[in-house]
């Protein structure tokens, strides 16, 4: 009986990693698009100096 039930949780286990693996994705990230960039740009000159 404790072998059944070991398998069984072992089964399970290993199936719900299945589909969180290869299931659909439950990201809630916006659909936005690409944005642009609006920071500063890189100046080697200004970086080397502090």
């Amino acid at each position: 009986m404790a072998i059944s039930k070991m398998l069984a949780g072992v089964m399970q286990y290993v199936s719900e990693a299945f589909l969180r693996i290869f299931g659909p994705t439950d990201d809630a990230y916006p659909i936005i698009g690409v944005q642009p960039f609006t920071g500063e740009p890189y100046k080697k000159s200004a970086a080397d100096t502090w």
